[in-house]
């Protein structure tokens, strides 16, 4: 696909066609990562940050009541002779 460099104000850009961004698997991102390799420009997802979405699925899990301990509570042996 061919597509036309245009210029935005002191750069240029290009307009990605939305169905070349779903096929890339960016049509519902708001940022991409951009790198040149051999001579092409590269887009990429963005790396997601470490953790992202932790606290809502953990909200989730816990409006379904789905947050119990899969092990129980359980002690150490010597935890009786400890004063707390």
């Amino acid at each position: 696909m061919q597509v036309t460099i245009r210029p935005f104000g002191n750069s240029k850009g290009v307009v990605l066609p939305k169905p070349l961004l779903a096929q890339a698997g960016l049509g519902g991102e708001e940022a991409a990562e951009m790198t040149v390799e051999d001579g092409a420009i590269v887009l990429r997802k963005a790396p997601r940050p470490a953790r992202s979405g932790w606290a809502e699925a953990a909200k989730a899990l816990a409006a379904k009541g789905d947050d119990a301990l899969v092990m129980g509570e359980f002690g150490n042996a010597d935890d009786a002779e400890l004063t707390w």
